[in-house]
């Protein structure tokens, strides 16, 4: 190449030069990504499981509905059936607010498929009592303010009221147990636990023979 040539090739052309060739790149890589979206569109329908019907048992009740077998126990309680109490929260099986009952077995609806239930008997805190009549545990966390931003606390007390429900007695460090896996992030845990033994007292004096006048047993 000769001098002329040389001073031929400016900055200003080779950028020129440059810039023409990627908007050339751009407008090509445009076009292949339109055609694939085009052939995805006109191609043949995604492969997979739809929407099967299904009767799920929820508080005594049976549900006949319909569920894609990816859906979890949450989601059917919640968006199908419309049993907010239910709580999601971590959705992944860490922090158990999205607690509910499968044969009376606390279970975590977050990580169970609804479909996997089959025609096991499911309680959710609807399932439990209402505001015209409260559970022994709800009435004994609204005392003892075991709650506060209130996130945590259906799946607690359907924790606590399980353990209740297999261990009229327990201790302290039975509840604490039975809880180990329900994450508070407002730090209620003593109250959780001075409301479950209250529960759990009271039982047990209402469970205690009754005496007559003369200081015999009825």
């Amino acid at each position: 190449m000769s001098d002329i040539e040389k001073r031929a090739i400016t900055r200003r052309g080779f950028l020129k030069a440059a810039g023409a060739t990627a908007a050339s790149t751009v407008v090509e890589s445009a076009h292949a990504i339109t055609k694939d979206l085009r052939d995805s569109a006109n191609g043949p329908a995604p492969l997979g499981p739809g929407a099967v019907p299904f009767v799920l048992h929820v508080n005594g009740v049976p549900h006949s509905i319909s569920i894609e077998p990816r859906m979890t126990l949450a989601e059917a309680l919640r968006d199908t059936l419309g049993l907010t109490g239910t709580k999601v929260v971590c959705d992944r099986g860490s922090c158990s607010a999205c607690t509910v009952w499968v044969d009376k077995v606390p279970t975590l609806a977050c990580m169970t498929l609804a479909i996997d239930v089959g025609m096991r008997n499911i309680t959710t805190i609807e399932g439990i009592g209402n505001a015209d009549h409260l559970h022994p545990v709800q009435a004994a966390f609204v005392k003892h303010d075991a709650l506060q931003c209130g996130f945590c606390t259906p799946g607690m007390v359907m924790s606590c009221a399980a353990l209740l429900e297999r261990n009229p007695n327990p201790s302290l460090d039975d509840v604490k147990h039975a809880i180990s896996g329900n994450l508070c992030r407002c730090g209620t845990y003593p109250k959780v636990f001075a409301a479950t033994l209250e529960v759990a007292q009271d039982r047990k004096a209402l469970s205690r023979p009754v005496s007559t006048s003369n200081g015999k047993d009825a």
